[in-house]
């Protein structure tokens, strides 16, 4: 990545939120959770509601060392008897930042596509005080999977047919629940439920913490990971989704922009290469855009393609 690029995931996330309050006519992920006060949610909610697709916020799908990790689930209209594929939405912000209010628009996009669309938080790391390192972020968002399978009769979900929407340090967390196991299975409630996933959109992803070394960077991954990279390169390695490439990979969609200054498309390339090399079912996409997707076509186009990907993949046809 280049030089700076892990604190400028962060900063410039902030700086081009602005540009990314809507996306299009249909979707946005990078609003700051400061703009989604209470009268703004109801609003969204009312709106959602009166498209048919019924929001239910704030639900606690577990609870660590004391902290509740909260989801926003959204049904789509006319549920009828039939099981629907769900799709689990992480927000980027460089581990440090926003929540699953970023990604409402787009829930309710799914939702009305026919998707069982979960937005969900997970714990962020504060770099101050090292709490929250690494592998909490991905222990978490395993959690939201199996409470995703765990509560499917609840909300007509089918569980075998899980996808997976992340966007920047989202889209990491997003590639690894395509890959791996379960990482902390001591919750006995989940414990049997699987967090894997069939399907992945990565968004503006990192895939590669090992190149490209710079020195904020490397500060900033050596506190996030708990190690610096000359002394335990595994750490750095295991949170990389191209170091877990393997033939039972879900199915990928990777969508990337040629002008991003935070993530180079180059982490977008090695990922795919490694995936086809491996013979897993992936997909490329570039955009004349940068990070954050900032045109409204790219915006429409990303949402179409990711919609299109699901449909494929967890609904069986488009």
């Amino acid at each position: 990545m280049k030089r700076n690029h892990v604190r400028g995931i962060v900063l410039n996330t902030i700086l081009n939120s602005v540009l990314s309050a809507v996306f299009g006519a249909t979707l946005a992920f990078a609003l700051p959770p400061q703009q989604a006060d209470a009268g703004t949610q109801t609003k969204a909610a009312d709106a959602a509601q009166a498209n048919g697709v019924t929001v239910h916020e704030n639900i606690v799908y577990a609870t660590v060392n004391g902290t509740e990790l909260h989801l926003d689930l959204f049904e789509p209209p006319d549920r009828g008897s039939q099981t629907r594929p769900a799709i689990l939405l992480l927000h980027g912000g460089g581990w440090t930042s926003f929540d699953k209010s970023t990604m409402r628009k787009l829930g309710e996009f799914f939702a009305q596509s026919g998707f069982v669309a979960v937005a969900a938080d997970y714990r962020l790391f504060n770099a101050k005080d090292s709490v929250n390192r690494w592998p909490a972020q991905l222990d978490d968002v395993q959690r939201a999977v199996r409470w995703v399978r765990a509560n499917a009769a609840k909300y007509g979900v089918n569980p075998e047919r899980l996808g997976v929407f992340g966007h920047s340090a989202g889209a990491q967390l997003a590639s690894l629940l395509g890959m791996e196991d379960t990482r902390d299975n001591s919750d006995p409630a989940l414990a049997k439920y699987s967090s894997r996933v069939q399907a992945v959109v990565d968004a503006s992803g990192p895939t590669d913490f090992t190149t490209d070394h710079d020195a904020d960077g490397d500060a900033f991954l050596s506190s996030f990971l708990g190690g610096d990279f000359a002394t335990h390169p595994e750490l750095w390695r295991e949170a990389s989704p191209v170091f877990h490439v393997a033939k039972g990979n879900a199915a990928f969609l990777i969508l990337h922009g040629t002008k991003d200054q935070d993530v180079p498309i180059s982490q977008a390339q090695e990922l795919y290469d490694k995936l086809k090399a491996a013979k897993v079912k992936a997909s490329f996409v570039k955009f004349d855009d940068g990070h954050v997707f900032e045109s409204p076509d790219a915006r429409r186009e990303l949402a179409i393609q990711s919609r299109d990907f699901f449909f494929q993949y967890l609904a069986g046809s488009k």
